[in-house]
């Protein structure tokens, strides 16, 4: 008999406002499929907070990811982005040297126009009665106002400024990253340690977007860019002159490098085919829409994907540091380090004949294991005294 999972949330006038997971879709299956401790549905109706916390793995220590806002088509499309992002942070973590969980956050709402003080803080509250399972922060659609408010009711917040003691804005260590990250895939595929001559087409210039594209300007590529927001797109060609093509057509543009630094699930069965690079490294994440299908398409194709939760690690690293105290030079000498962990992840590859996603996921669950035999379920109880692994 195919079963349907609901939950009762309050709704309108006190009136019970039901999500419904339809299509035989089955919760429990999905945790079990990609092994979720734990999943928290926040609801509060004076704020109209709609909220899902997503804790995957906490073998390395509490789960730490950002607090995502986005207008969803529908509840399940949120449950189904909390989960494999959440998932995403546990690799991430693990592959990064950290002694962190993977967990992430989904706030059901305009950015634009949906936060208020009172939102904030609601979801400060549920952050609290987690007792510091979970560790939240900046994501796409909030800023590090919104974790200062948030923060006003819970402690477990980073990526909060650095007048609070944080570390401030975390985009200039993602896109240190994510450049690393290039610097390796174009030794490996292109054969050459320079960017001059090459084109990258960057798909998104958010403020990791943004950034990025000052390191490759600098180091002598030519960018092609597209965002949805116009206004971005102005500020970036106004600041680095670069060009810009319709967000359409920015993952068929002819180039060496296609960067997706959007939101995920772009690299799939239709847009793959149509991709003219030799390289993907980008700063989104879950980028490929089904991993093991795109994942063999790019191979076939004979195109190197970097990992998404590799490449885009250097933001986490960022706020990890916090809680062992901020020190920027120390987080972008971390974040360097980029390079060299997907140095192992081609070297893995090519020794197993497995494509490189594989690789990095068998890194990265090969320290979770390992050390899994020692420690086991985090309980919330504080903080590790060290988060940087060795």
């Amino acid at each position: 008999m195919r079963r349907i999972w609901r939950l009762t949330l309050g709704g309108e006038n006190g009136y019970p406002r039901s999500m419904e997971m339809q299509m035989g879709y089955e919760v429990f299956a999905e945790l079990d499929e990609r092994d979720h401790e734990q999943v928290v549905f926040c609801n509060d109706k004076e704020s109209g907070l709609k909220a899902i916390i997503g804790i995957h793995n906490t073998t390395l220590g509490p789960a730490l990811g950002g607090c995502r806002m986005y207008p969803y088509a529908s509840e399940r499309d949120a449950l189904i982005d909390v989960l494999r992002l959440s998932r995403g942070m546990t690799y991430k973590a693990g592959i990064a040297g950290l002694n962190l969980g993977g967990g992430k956050a989904v706030i059901i709402g305009d950015p634009k126009s949906d936060k208020s003080e009172m939102l904030w803080r609601a979801m400060g509250r549920f952050i609290a009665g987690l007792n510091g399972r979970y560790i939240t922060a900046e994501d796409s659609g909030t800023t590090m106002a919104d974790m200062e408010m948030m923060r006003m009711e819970t402690n477990w917040v980073v990526g909060i400024s650095r007048a609070l003691g944080g570390s401030g804005d975390p985009s200039p260590v993602t896109a240190l990253g994510v450049f690393s990250a290039m610097r390796a895939a174009v030794e490996k595929k292109l054969e050459t340690s320079s960017f001059e001559g090459l084109t990258v087409a960057l798909q998104g210039v958010g403020h990791v977007g943004y950034h990025l594209v000052g390191h490759l300007v600098e180091a002598g590529a030519k960018v092609v860019v597209a965002d949805v927001d116009v206004d971005a797109v102005r500020k970036v060609i106004a600041d680095y002159r670069v060009e810009a093509v319709a967000p359409e057509e920015i993952h068929a543009q002819p180039c060496d490098i296609f960067a997706p630094c959007a939101m995920g699930g772009g690299l799939n069965e239709k847009t793959i085919p149509e991709l003219q690079c030799t390289v993907v490294a980008g700063a989104a994440n879950n980028q490929l829409r089904e991993e093991a299908a795109d994942g063999a398409r790019l191979v076939e194709r004979g195109i190197l994907y970097t990992p998404d939760f590799v490449v885009n690690a250097g933001g986490l690293i960022n706020v990890a540091n916090e809680l062992e105290g901020y020190n920027q030079e120390r987080a972008l000498n971390q974040a360097r380090g980029v390079y060299d962990i997907l140095k192992r992840v081609f070297q893995l590859s090519a020794d197993e004949g497995i494509p490189t996603y594989e690789a990095a996921n068998r890194l990265a669950m090969a320290r979770i294991e390992s050390l899994g035999r020692i420690r086991r379920t985090f309980t919330g109880a504080q903080a590790p005294a060290k988060v940087r692994w060795g």
